[in-house]
């Protein structure tokens, strides 16, 4: 039996089957906590704002256009409670002991090359979560979630130029910041 589609199982959940939720969890919880972690680069936050994001998506489910699919939408969810937080100044630490992280290409042939490919992998998460929150999050919608534009654009509530602008900005200084490990 193929699985129902998102707008099925949301219709489910909104009409009082709970456990209806959980599946959408199951399906969504990994890129939700990518989006949280991308952004937050601390592995507690980000478990933490993923559930709170699954929390007020839930909260919200009335809100939901049935016409589109749940993840990208409850990724928007995950990003904005991500960005409120980065808004409010917090220092971003960084879990060097994370196995399940995102490190890169799998180790290659050699232990040299796997090292390499670790290091540019770590340089490029120290970069982006270098970036001021705004470019980050830009980043973290374009590149890792693949949103369009005009996506980005409404889940960031900015014009579309602004949205150009930042990920202009954004790649020009992860180029220079990453000048020196190509």
């Amino acid at each position: 039996m193929p699985e129902d589609d998102d707008g099925v199982v949301v219709s489910r959940v909104r009409q009082g089957d709970l456990e209806a939720y959980g599946e959408l969890v199951r399906r969504y919880q990994g890129s939700v906590f990518g989006v949280c972690y991308r952004l937050l680069g601390e592995r507690q936050e980000a478990e933490d704002l993923a559930q709170d994001a699954f929390l007020r998506g839930y909260q919200r489910l009335d809100t939901f256009d049935l016409a589109y699919p749940f993840g990208p939408w409850i990724r928007r969810v995950a990003a904005n409670l991500c960005l409120n937080r980065l808004q409010r100044n917090r220092p971003v630490t960084l879990d060097l002991d994370d196995e399940h992280g995102w490190r890169g290409a799998p180790p290659g042939p050699t232990p040299e090359g796997a090292t390499e490919r670790r290091q540019e992998a770590e340089a490029v998460r120290q970069a982006v979560l270098s970036l001021p929150p705004k470019y980050r999050a830009a980043i973290e919608l374009r590149h890792y979630q693949e949103a369009s534009y005009d996506e980005i654009a409404s889940t960031l509530g900015l014009p579309l130029s602004d949205v150009k602008s930042h990920l202009y900005r954004a790649r020009r200084m992860l180029a220079r910041r990453l000048k020196g490990h190509a």
